[in-house]
């Protein structure tokens, strides 16, 4: 076991254990709602506190993902190296993290507006409950999209505090996004969720199926971001981006398949995190123009 003694490196261990680079994944999304919702360049004070609340939140959920995980990351191999499993972070400053970064996150939403405050608790909840799914259903891949769903709808109702279609629309094309690639990225570990008794889509179905539904997945997830533009009333640039964007989910399924899965790590990283940073910047142009 590693001992981590200094600020920096249990800062360093932290930022690991939560993989604060995956970010990429959903704030680029809260900020397509919120932009899209103030027509343009927010405010600075729902920006920052977005931001925050964002983070804290997916840090809350990737903590409590890894301690829950603990006991299957110690015996997979593909996970051996994690701070918990290394013992650089024990699991009581794990939890101490989680109710750090959940009181912030609540805090953050306070300050917001009242429905987010009122939806804090709720939004936790789904944070969480995806860690335990895996041990119940296959569907676990989907409750995961539906964490990463709510960003747009964060970052709406930030600004405007209703629901409104273009955000629900969107929320939708990310929870099939999210599922999608979650089970591409799962099938690495398929024989060994088999073996500890762990549900996914490839564990249940076999890797060529959980391809398959990973594409009808994205499929869905092209649609979606479609009608979202729609009806968003975005401009040409948003749906120019939204074609380029297209074809890299079609791409991203072109790079791998049951037989050879050695550049999951390209299409579940590379790939997914250039898809939200280009839909934002997508987005943000098709406002303007």
């Amino acid at each position: 076991m590693t001992a981590v003694s200094t600020p920096v490196a249990k800062f360093g261990a932290v930022c690991r254990m939560v993989k604060i680079e995956h970010s990429v994944f959903a704030l680029p999304f809260a900020y397509l709602g919120q932009f899209i919702a103030a027509g343009g360049f927010p405010s600075i004070k729902p920006f920052l506190l977005l931001t925050v609340a964002m983070v804290a939140i997916r840090s809350v959920a990737m903590a409590f993902n890894r301690v829950i995980d603990l006991p299957f990351d110690a015996k997979n191999p593909r996970t051996q190296q994690r701070p918990l499993v290394t013992g650089e972070i024990s699991p009581v400053q794990t939890w101490v993290f989680i109710a750090v970064m959940a009181l912030i996150f609540v805090i953050a939403c306070f300050f917001i507006n009242e429905l987010s405050f009122q939806l804090a608790p709720v939004a936790l909840f789904v944070a969480v409950f995806y860690s335990l799914l895996k041990r119940f259903t296959w569907l676990c891949h989907f409750w995961l999209g539906a964490v990463l769903a709510l960003s747009p709808l964060a970052g709406w109702i930030s600004i405007d505090p209703q629901f409104t279609v273009a955000a629900v629309l969107f929320a939708w094309g990310i929870l099939f996004w999210v599922a999608g690639f979650d089970i591409i990225y799962s099938c690495q570990d398929a024989d060994y969720d088999r073996s500890v008794g762990l549900n996914s889509v490839p564990a249940h179905f076999g890797l060529e199926s959980a391809l398959v539904i990973s594409s009808f997945c994205h499929v869905v997830t092209s649609i979606m971001f479609l009608m979202g533009g729609w009806a968003a009333g975005l401009g040409w640039p948003y749906f120019a981006v939204w074609a380029v964007v297209s074809g890299v989910l079609y791409w991203e399924h072109t790079i791998i398949s049951a037989d050879d899965m050695s550049r999951v790590n390209m299409a579940f990283f590379t790939m997914n995190g250039f898809i939200s940073v280009m839909l934002f910047i997508g987005a943000l142009a098709g406002i303007f123009f």
